[in-house]
């Protein structure tokens, strides 16, 4: 919960007043059109990382924005005793377009390895959260916990999800598309910290991502795996802290996983 508040305080404190409050001026992008950065993204990232040197002070801090600036942070993850990783706006997209979809999320990695992740939503005023071997959880300020779980499985015609086929390869694109018609719906928030939420509070059978950055999807996947569900790199190999590629697919169990990767995500 230290952690917890720690988000909560610098997304109140940076983000929230920033937000519809935005001009030109405060957004830019960073690789490609949908690829944005805001005022509110650094100094919500900056104030995050001053409270954790406080708190952690020997973990390497490795935030979305900092590795904008210096991109070996994101090498120097897989050998770090302990690190902390931090995306201060997810969502950024439709934050800066005045949607109240996003969230601010940090993971724990030990020796290679997620160990907690939370991700906290700053328009509802609560977190979802994991500790590995202890369950996962929605947490709210006055204290109150309700324990997470994914859905049943669903026959594939029947199973809803969210995949985002902007990121995975172009010539394989209009196949996967087309196999999602096996679907029975088929979704993209912009925002992976909501799609991971909408998976463990059992609105959905699966989740599908082809980039793979850390801050991403590093709390997410455990919060994932703590509700009861699977998740694999597309290959089937278990996702790792230093994987930025690959492919991942999130399901609430190992047949539904099999499923999709076999009928679905079969690039």
């Amino acid at each position: 919960m230290a952690l917890a508040n720690i988000l909560r305080d610098a997304a109140r404190a940076e983000a929230l007043p920033r937000f519809r409050r935005l001009d030109a001026s405060m957004v830019s992008i960073k690789t490609e059109a949908i690829d944005l950065v805001t005022e509110a993204d650094v100094a919500t990232e900056e104030a995050i990382k001053a409270r954790l040197a406080e708190f952690l002070p020997d973990a390497l801090f490795v935030g979305e924005e900092s590795v904008a600036a210096d991109p070996a942070l994101l090498r120097r993850l897989a050998t770090a005793d302990l690190a902390v990783v931090v995306d201060p706006i997810d969502g950024t997209a439709n934050y800066a377009a005045g949607l109240p979809l996003f969230a601010t999320m940090v993971a724990v990695v030990s020796g290679g390895e997620t160990v907690a992740g939370i991700i906290y939503d700053p328009m509802g005023d609560d977190w979802i959260m994991a500790e590995k071997g202890k369950g996962a959880w929605l947490r709210r300020p006055n204290g109150e916990a309700v324990r997470l779980s994914v859905a049943e499985r669903l026959p594939l015609d029947e199973m809803v999800g969210m995949a985002s086929v902007a990121y995975m390869p172009k010539d394989k694109r209009g196949q996967i598309l087309q196999n999602t018609d096996k679907l029975r719906l088929l979704s993209n928030f912009r925002c992976a910290g909501h799609e991971y939420r909408t998976l463990v509070s059992g609105h959905g059978q699966f989740l599908c991502y082809n980039k793979l950055m850390p801050w991403d999807h590093l709390a997410g996947t455990l919060i994932a795996q703590e509700a009861g569900g699977y998740a694999a790199r597309l290959d089937g190999g278990p996702y790792l802290p230093s994987h930025v590629d690959g492919g991942l697919l999130v399901a609430v169990d190992k047949a539904a996983w099999d499923e999709l990767r076999r009928e679905v995500f079969t690039f």
